[in-house]
């Protein structure tokens, strides 16, 4: 019987230190499993330094077609547009020599189609007398082949007109002056580019003139009018240019009305001297 106690006590020990090792590795294997604190700060670290790579990764990556971003794509556009700028700026260059080729000739009616200019007692404007002698000039030239353009006073065509000379027709006043206010006189762009082919026209102009119509060059009445003239600073540069007070309508009204052809013929034949460049009276000061 004592032996069987003995036996019932070892197992009973047994048991309890079962339980107790089983205890105590469920204690173990819970603090094991047990879930650590959660850091905001650092997780919201973690995905900013994600988002960042994959960012990066991204334009890394990605073809020029969706991202031109590269050092060669931004090269290639500035290098394009530069190129496009000089083609521009070269084209707009003026080239001197092209009006050499130009075989047009511009001719304006002083005061058509704006104003009636000078008005005479006998109610005669200088407008309709201008453009008399303007039409006359047109038809001369244009029966010799020439190619003529026959211009208001502030026609739309003068922005950047282009040709192998411009002359504007004028008349002076039909006011008496005095016995020596008769006679013409011609000026051309103080700004011209061509200088020399400029004073040539004026040149050819006024020594023509004189000789075909008898009349006297009326020296030292140039006004800023005449110099400053609008056209001159509308008409493309190259274009050489002059304006011309072909007679004063009062003391040479009377040959201005009657012998019209003659002052028209006078212009014809300045114009003729400078696109033939003709020889021209070397003491000739105007």
């Amino acid at each position: 019987m004592n032996e069987q106690n003995s036996v019932d006590d070892t197992n009973t020990d047994s048991i309890e230190e079962t339980t107790l090792d089983a205890q105590a590795q469920g204690e173990t294997s819970s603090k094991k499993k047990k879930p650590m604190a959660f850091n905001f700060w650092g997780g919201f670290s973690t995905v900013l330094a994600a988002a960042f790579i994959v960012a990066t990764l991204f334009t890394l990556w990605t073809p020029g077609s969706l991202v031109e971003s590269s050092l060669e794509a931004r090269m290639a556009q500035m290098l394009e547009s530069a190129s496009g700028e000089g083609e521009i700026s070269f084209e707009s260059t003026p080239n001197l020599e092209e009006h050499m080729t130009w075989e047009n000739i511009g001719i304006v009616a002083g005061h058509y189609g704006s104003d009636s200019g000078a008005v005479c007692a006998n109610n005669v404007t200088e407008a309709e007398l201008n453009l008399e002698i303007a039409t006359l000039v047109q038809k001369s030239l244009t029966e010799m082949g020439y190619e003529v353009d026959l211009l208001q006073e502030f026609d739309s065509r003068l922005w950047g007109y282009q040709a192998a000379a411009l002359v504007s027709i004028h008349l002076d006043s039909c006011e008496y002056i005095n016995d020596l206010a008769t006679g013409y006189k011609v000026a051309s762009a103080l700004s011209a580019q061509n200088v020399a082919d400029s004073q040539r026209l004026t040149q050819c102009l006024s020594e023509r003139y004189g000789a075909v119509t008898g009349l006297p060059y009326h020296a030292g009445s140039v006004t800023d009018d005449m110099t400053y003239y609008h056209a001159f600073n509308e008409i493309d540069p190259r274009t050489n240019a002059v304006i011309i007070e072909a007679g004063f309508m009062n003391m040479d009204y009377r040959f201005i009305t009657e012998e019209t052809d003659r002052v028209a013929e006078g212009i014809v034949a300045g114009l003729l001297c400078y696109l033939n460049e003709e020889p021209l009276q070397p003491a000739l000061n105007p």
